[in-house]
């Protein structure tokens, strides 16, 4: 069958898009609702079983990404030639039964393995995803709709955050494990049976040629770190998802600690300013998809300019003695932090051929998830431990502010350095693409 028939067999029509899009959207909720919970609830699990705000960075962080990343490439290249919908509703179903194991967690090691578990899992999602999404949208439109698919990131740590604190407070924290895991289950039912598996390259100009056989992966890892622009932008996502990490692990424990605000009450706040996230990560998608369409530079230049003004945000945030100023100073940030998401994304998908674009998302994710994720919940917590003989309860209060500050003000300067080699490389890519074999 010709690509041309494929497509009209398919019918991959702007509805049927929407639909998809919509669906991917839930399941990045679920995610990160999966994901959130543990932030929310780290409280009463260390009082439970008595862990250090070390330990708690660990679970938090390292524990769950190193797993989540290294899995990730290889889910990656399977699904650059697999069925990328049937990927993804196994890893649902991975990380949501995880979730529910963690309610069983006795001491630090059944932790540990509870979170090796849903990071396993998750490693399964934004690969195929990216790919997919990239050969349902066109270049022109694909930084709004990955921002559209971002939004599972506010959504489900907002969703993550009230459901955990109010079943956390009333009905303890296992149950809240519990409660969350189980839509995944049944979201996943509905992905393998409803989501249609695009032909790749869908989305190209008609005269593109797309290669359809896998590429090897040293070839990919090898053209990827050829482009400048790449390191950079990677670097500077995983030094924003280092600061974000980092802040999302103990911003609940900050507000209890130093504000003495109660698990509900905190869990209600953060639901609050967390929605307000999806403002920038929307707003990210598109402002670089309108303002790129005459230079493609502003894809790095949007989220660096809103990295960049976040910090002084960060700065009132951390210093401020009243509690409810700082719950509305922390709503800049919320909506500024985000704003890279939907840029990052879409650029690393157009840096690439169709035939690299799920490989190319875990390369990114590999980098923002072990420096991020891995690295960014460990250093703050070993810093508030670092910090507690002088300050007590306030050690988390520095430690959140060195780490917002430091992190933001690098990842900036590397979204600048970004954009100077941004147009030599997609001409690299246009090259690569005219030179690449295609297998029909």
């Amino acid at each position: 069958m010709s690509r041309t028939e494929e497509e009209k067999a398919l019918s991959i029509t702007p509805s049927y898009r929407s639909y998809a899009l919509a669906l991917f959207l839930l399941v990045y909720v679920i995610n990160f609702v999966d994901r959130q919970i543990f932030s929310i609830l780290i409280e009463p699990i260390r009082l439970e079983i008595d862990l250090s705000d070390t330990q708690l960075g660990l679970l938090g962080g390292i524990a769950f990404a190193i797993f989540y990343t290294f899995a990730g490439i290889p889910i990656a290249r399977w699904a650059d030639v697999g069925v990328r919908k049937n990927i993804v509703a196994l890893a649902l179903v991975v990380w949501s039964v995880m979730t529910m194991f963690t309610s069983t967690a006795k001491g630090f090691g059944t932790l540990l393995i509870a979170r090796v578990g849903v990071g396993i899992g998750e490693a399964g999602c934004s690969p195929p995803i990216h790919s997919l999404i990239s050969d349902m949208y066109p270049e022109e439109e694909r930084g709004t709709a990955l921002s559209t698919y971002a939004l599972g990131i506010p959504i489900g740590a907002a969703i993550g955050t009230l459901v955990g604190g109010w079943i956390g407070e009333y009905f303890g924290w296992r149950m809240a494990f519990m409660v969350v895991g189980l839509p995944g289950i049944i979201v996943a039912i509905v992905v393998f049976f409803t989501v249609r598996e695009p032909p790749r390259g869908h989305s190209e100009p008609d005269h593109v040629e797309v290669q359809k056989d896998l590429v090897p992966l040293a070839d990919t890892i090898r053209f990827l770190w050829g482009l400048k622009a790449f390191r950079h932008l990677s670097f500077a996502g995983a030094l924003h998802a280092f600061v974000g990490y980092g802040v999302g692990l103990f911003i609940p424990a900050f507000f209890m600690r130093v504000h003495g605000f109660g698990l509900a009450e905190t869990s209600t706040y953060l639901f609050l300013i967390g929605l307000t996230g999806m403002i920038g990560t929307y707003l990210g998608g598109y402002l670089s998809d309108r303002m790129g369409r005459k230079d493609k530079r502003w894809y790095m230049g949007v989220p660096g300019i809103a990295t960049i003004i976040s910090v002084p945000f960060a700065v009132l945030f951390y210093t401020t003695g009243d509690p409810m100023l700082a719950i509305v100073l922390a709503i800049p940030g919320a909506i500024l932090g985000p704003m890279y998401l939907g840029p990052t994304f879409a650029m690393t998908q157009t840096l690439v051929p169709p035939a690299m674009r799920s490989t190319a998302s875990a390369i990114l994710l590999f980098v923002l998830n072990l420096i991020g994720l891995g690295l960014g919940p460990v250093f703050a917590g070993f810093l508030s431990d670092t910090l507690k003989p002088g300050y007590g309860e306030e050690s988390i209060r520095y430690s959140l502010l060195i780490l917002a500050v430091a992190g933001n003000i690098w990842s900036a300067l590397h979204y600048y350095l970004a954009s100077r080699t941004l147009r030599e490389d997609l001409v690299a890519k246009d090259q690569l693409a005219e030179t690449s074999p295609v297998t029909e």
